[in-house]
């Protein structure tokens, strides 16, 4: 799987936004909603290292100013 494919991150947003995913959850017995639990768990844990490996990106390593340089330049 191609980590940069951002469809499979469209397909995940689209199962949490249409109640689907709460659908499975409520429906589902105990240990397929405690896998759930835990799948949801792991997806907040790498949604904060990639927030702290953007900031590193955005302020760390110019990009910012290089994107301020760009719309100066405009």
């Amino acid at each position: 799987m191609p980590l940069m494919d951002i469809t499979v991150l469209e397909k995940l947003e689209e199962f949490i936004t249409s109640g689907d995913l709460a659908f499975e959850f409520e429906h589902a017995d105990e240990d397929k909603r405690f896998k759930i639990l835990d799948y949801l768990e792991k997806l907040m844990d790498v949604a904060e290292l990639a927030d702290t490996q953007a900031t590193k990106l955005i302020f760390k390593e110019g990009y910012l100013e290089e994107l301020a340089g760009d719309n100066a330049q405009k």
